[in-house]
């Protein structure tokens, strides 16, 4: 048990360590290469760990090379139409309630590969194939976003050629990360793996559920900076509306005095014109 804790110590922080769009990858897909759009493609699957435990969770208890095709295409399918459709006609939506339903499916395939719908619910799990693929398209939708968000910071419009090659890349990067893991489990299958199972799907389980919370929690502190800075700013211009009016009107009053100035003036002469006029009669 202590060792347990302390793997997930060490572990959960991983998992809840986001992958953002550094300037770096916007500038580099700013070139337009399609080999670069690849690179990132494979790079940012390699690097997301919500995109791997669901991975591992799907193809823990898969033996044949069939059922994994099987699984791994429904998953594929499924996240090529979100990730190409979604960008291509700029469907977006906040990355954090994404990644916050990405991280709820790898909850949900640890709980079902604990046979948790069987022991807390007495029901058989939904069709596995069916939720692999409505998981997917949420993981496609999540890989758009933040594809999105690339070409946002680096300005530019994603033509439909790079989007693909996008594309392209995370199944590489899948193959990649499948690859690795398909063997490591494979060499744990034993005298021992029923145990190990229930060790590992249960960090799946808390590791969604840590990354959930997480999201969830970026998410509000967000929303909380973006109504603190729209408010700021609105209370700014409000602050210099009520200058430039107090300016307009002190102005306005200047003026007048001004006006009055003169025309007090104007008056003060014509009195003292009409005073000589009478000390100085014209004679005729």
């Amino acid at each position: 048990m202590k060792k347990l804790l302390l793997l997930l110590l060490l572990f959960v922080p991983l998992v809840g360590w986001s992958h953002p769009v550094s300037p770096s990858d916007a500038n580099d897909l700013a070139d337009g290469k399609l080999m670069t759009a690849i690179y990132h493609g494979a790079k940012h699957m390699v690097t997301g760990y919500d995109h791997i435990l669901f991975l591992i969770g799907v193809v823990f208890f898969l033996s044949s090379y069939f059922d994994i095709f099987k699984f791994i295409t429904a998953f594929t399918i499924a996240h090529c139409i979100t990730l190409i459709f979604a960008t291509f006609y700029g469907i977006t939506a906040d990355p954090y309630l994404i990644d916050a339903v990405i991280a709820f499916s790898v909850i949900y395939k640890g709980f079902e590969n604990l046979d948790g719908f069987k022991k807390y619910f007495s029901i058989n799990p939904p069709n596995l194939i069916l939720m692999v693929f409505v998981f997917g398209l949420i993981h496609g939708f999540g890989l758009s976003t933040k594809l999105q968000e690339v070409s946002v910071a680096s300005d530019i419009n994603l033509s439909l050629s790079q989007i693909l090659s996008f594309n392209v890349g995370v199944e590489f990067g899948q193959i990649a990360v499948l690859i690795i893991v398909f063997p490591l489990l494979s060499m744990i299958r034993g005298q021992f793996f029923d145990k190990i199972s229930k060790f590992s799907n249960w960090i799946l389980v808390v590791s969604g559920v840590f990354l959930l919370v997480y999201q969830l929690v970026s998410y509000q502190l967000n929303q909380y900076f973006d109504d603190h800075i729209y408010h700021y700013h609105q209370n700014e211009l409000e602050n210099n509306d009520e200058d430039h009016t107090h300016d307009e009107d002190h102005k306005h009053e200047e003026d007048h005095k001004h006006e009055e100035d003169h025309t007090h003036d104007e008056d003060h002469t014509h009195e003292e014109e009409h005073k000589h006029d009478n000390d100085h009669p014209h004679s005729h």
